[in-house]
């Protein structure tokens, strides 16, 4: 699990197809500050919002190899560039963003990015099947970035980006047209599940 609050901005600085059948593609990432002191082989890494797995490392790189179903799911592995990271949670970390599972939903398509001040207002139109769980003052994930939605219409939401967040992820360098990865909430899909059980079954709880 993860929290959404990105620990730096790393970058993707080789890639290689693995010859092993699966076809595997092998991403080499420096941490771009990141601490790995206590990261060990198997442990786990939020790339752009995307749960992968640490099969190699050194002080100031790592390795991970991620599936062919991963990379059509998901934006921003298949390309050399920045990525923003976020080690996983452990018990005693304070939770400054939401739960995040580093489990991507859809990818959305940056609609606009405009200036409010030293602010930015971003909008993103979210895949048709994704709206019903986006709330208005709602938690949502973008490329592993933690944040609270400003408004929704139909399957259109914006969310206020505060300089810290330009600084120190790789939001403020969205342009219109790009793909984003979005993560909705767990609490909506959970509540999703409940209510639709609850209507499979239609038996009375003793």
């Amino acid at each position: 699990m993860f929290s959404g609050i990105v620990a730096a901005v790393g970058h993707i600085i080789h890639i290689e197809p693995r010859q092993d059948g699966a076809g595997t593609t092998r991403l080499t990432v420096d941490t771009g500050g990141l601490e790995l002191d206590d990261v060990v082989i198997g442990d786990s890494i939020a790339c752009h919002g995307v749960c992968l797995t640490v099969i190699d490392r050194n002080a100031t790189q790592f390795s991970v190899d991620v599936s062919p179903e991963t990379l059509r799911c998901t934006v921003g592995l298949t390309s050399l560039g920045p990525i923003n990271l976020e080690k996983a949670l452990r018990l005693a970390d304070r939770l400054g963003g939401h739960l995040v599972s580093g489990h991507v939903d859809g990818v959305g398509e940056v609609l606009k990015l405009d200036a409010l001040g030293d602010n930015r207002l971003l909008t993103i139109r979210a895949p048709d099947h994704l709206a019903r769980y986006i709330a208005r003052k709602g938690s949502i994930t973008v490329d592993g970035v933690s944040l609270t939605t400003n408004s929704i219409q139909e399957n259109e939401f914006s969310i206020n980006l505060i300089p810290h967040t330009l600084q120190s992820t790789t939001l403020g360098r969205l342009q219109p047209g790009q793909g984003v990865n979005l993560e909705i909430d767990l609490i909506a899909r959970y509540c999703e599940r409940l209510l639709s059980y609850g209507n499979a079954i239609k038996q009375p709880i003793d």
